[in-house]
């Protein structure tokens, strides 16, 4: 079994996707600063200043203020949709840059068998 390990690590398939791992971990940081500190921010201006990240409904109980605030509310239930439209905007943002990152690559593969 220890000999089976070895060849499977020295593959490299377990270091690509170590590297992927903590490539995407990094790249993540990035899209959700860019979101959150630049998209989202032009966004609410768009909309007359609104703040997306803080929007809620309150399903049952009382609650005020930021969401943060409302869900530390004890028997406060709400419902985050704010949050859940940072989230759609920041998923389309990486899958769009996924997408310019596996076109370039292919590009320069197509380019590599031309040639």
């Amino acid at each position: 079994m220890y000999k089976e390990f070895k060849a499977f690590v020295n593959q490299g398939n377990a270091l690509d996707l170590a590297v992927g791992v903590v490539i995407g971990a990094a790249f993540g940081k990035i899209v959700n600063s860019l979101v959150n500190d630049l998209i989202m921010p032009v966004v609410g201006l768009l909309t007359g200043g609104v703040d997306f990240k803080d929007k809620y409904i309150v399903l049952s109980g009382e609650a005020a203020g930021t969401l943060e605030i409302a869900r530390a509310t004890k028997g406060a239930v709400v419902l985050a949709y704010g949050a859940f439209f940072n989230s759609i905007v920041e998923f389309l943002i990486i899958a769009f840059s996924i997408f310019l990152v596996v076109r370039q690559i292919n590009k320069w593969r197509t380019e590599k068998k031309a040639a």
